[in-house]
């Protein structure tokens, strides 16, 4: 198999079906498989540490701990994930060229109706990921839902697409700091209230109201130690139901009270991979030197601004419980301007790397090439890959499974996190040599068309 192509082979009108092997873009998977290895780092923590984790020793440059956090947070957080929405708006478009083109077939659905059946099957499977794995940090949800927005963009010109990152960016900027100033004017009007009770004064019933919002919102964004130590227990507890208490109802408030705040970040970066599929980058149809140069500005300036960035939240922000005093005192969180943009600089200098190794490893036999075929093959295998993060990491850390919770350092969670993607990159172009599909993508494929696909290869394929 070819390790990289540029462009998409479309299928002959006739039978809707799901896209074959040949038709596979190679760049587009090793690129999903480096963010999908690279989301797992972030989301580690959320599944094996308790509330405000990072305390001991984010102000605390003496503790490994402290040096792991700022690898990861300068490089790394925000960044996979960027890279796979984008990856994720790309393949809307390659989902539909493809079906547009072989057209419905006798009778059966249209273009649009296999998307939003294929995107409604997602929405589904976020909502088992989230309420029945138990993973609080799904994407797969959000994700369903997101692309049945981007979907309608996606015949946009790319220069209308790309503009939609700092469009969204500001309005992203805005919601949020509309919800950090309304959590903060429950704060004031708490410390009003105080006040008066301080001189004696007999509280109205708006002013108790007062108080019950800010202790409401205090619980949901600050847990004090004993709620901290009540959700630990909960969260290592052998029952699973009990388990399951702790984060359901955290989760389905940001799948449906919060959600449109959590819908602009990911429908921007949808909307910039399929403005960079159109002009040629992602597919690396760029010049090698056009890739250097993006690469170089985007970690000139990028690493600049992040690192500014962790420095100015490093001095002010020292712990969750520093964050009230802060939100106190500033009504605007201006540096959070900085965020979108040195995400995207430095996802699109990882991305230009990736590019830049791809083109220099084809038709080479060497280990680069070949731990680029792994990737790839991770990357088709993506939503199983990405559910089996969720299965492992429960099965280590909940109290129903090894009850690690709580218990490893931050720095020791990437021991686990290596494994993974070892594993992964084993196992991954192993079942892909026999099967077309992986599991899952075989269950999803086999709903969105509505008949059981064929699963096993008819020759066997070099991963």
């Amino acid at each position: 198999m070819a390790l990289f192509s540029t462009t998409e082979t479309l299928a002959e009108p006739g039978a809707v079906r799901p896209v074959s092997q040949a038709e596979r873009i190679k760049t587009i998977d090793i690129l999903r498989g480096v963010a999908l290895l690279g989301i797992l780092l972030m989301n580690i923590p959320y599944f094996a540490m308790a509330d405000r984790f990072s305390d001991v020793f984010r102000n605390d440059p003496r503790n490994i701990n402290f040096w792991v956090n700022v690898v990861i947070t300068i490089l790394f957080e925000g960044k996979m994930r960027a890279l796979f929405s984008m990856i994720f708006g790309v393949g809307i478009i390659l989902f539909m060229a493809r079906k547009e083109k072989s057209g419905p077939g006798a009778g059966g659905p249209s273009a649009t109706g296999l998307f939003f059946r294929r995107m409604s099957w997602l929405v589904l499977f976020g909502l088992l990921d989230s309420h029945v794995l138990l993973w609080m940090g799904d994407i797969l949800y959000y994700y369903g839902i997101i692309g049945m927005i981007a979907f309608w963009f996606r015949r946009m010109k790319p220069t209308y697409l790309a503009l939609g990152v700092p469009l969204v960016a500001i309005i992203g900027f805005v919601m949020n700091t509309m919800f950090y100033q309304n959590v903060r004017d429950k704060r004031l009007a708490f410390l009003a209230v105080q006040n008066a009770q301080q001189q004696g004064q007999t509280l109205t019933a708006n002013q108790r109201q007062v108080i019950k919002n800010w202790k409401e919102a205090e619980k949901e964004f600050f847990p004090n130690e004993a709620e901290i130590a009540a959700h630990t227990r909960n969260m290592k507890s052998p029952d699973y139901l009990t388990v399951a208490t702790r984060y359901r109802k955290e989760v389905w408030d940001g799948q449906t009270k919060y959600l449109i705040f959590g819908i602009w970040d990911p429908l921007a970066l949808m909307l910039l991979g399929m403005a960079l599929y159109k002009w040629g980058f992602i597919t690396g149809q760029w010049p090698r030197r056009r890739y250097w140069l993006t690469m170089l500005l985007g970690y000139g300036l990028g690493l600049p601004l992040v690192t500014f960035s962790f420095y100015y939240f490093y001095k002010n922000i020292p712990s969750s419980e520093a964050f009230i005093p802060f939100m106190e005192l500033h009504p605007v969180e201006w540096v959070g301007l900085i965020y979108p943009f040195q995400r995207i600089l430095l996802v699109l200098a990882h991305a230009s790397l990736i590019i830049l190794l791809i083109q220099g490893a084809t038709g080479q036999s060497g280990w680069v090439q070949g731990l680029l075929n792994r990737l790839g093959a991770v990357g088709q295998m993506a939503f199983t890959n990405y559910v089996m993060h969720t299965v492992i990491c429960t099965l280590v850390f909940y109290g129903y499974g090894l009850n690690q919770y709580a218990e490893w350092q931050f720095y020791q969670l990437y021991f686990l996190v290596a494994a993974i993607w070892v594993l992964q990159l084993i196992i991954s172009p192993i079942w892909l040599r026999t099967y077309q599909f992986g599991p899952l993508e075989w269950v999803w494929r086999s709903l969105t068309y509505w008949q059981r696909q064929p699963m096993r290869r008819t020759t066997t394929t070099d991963i």
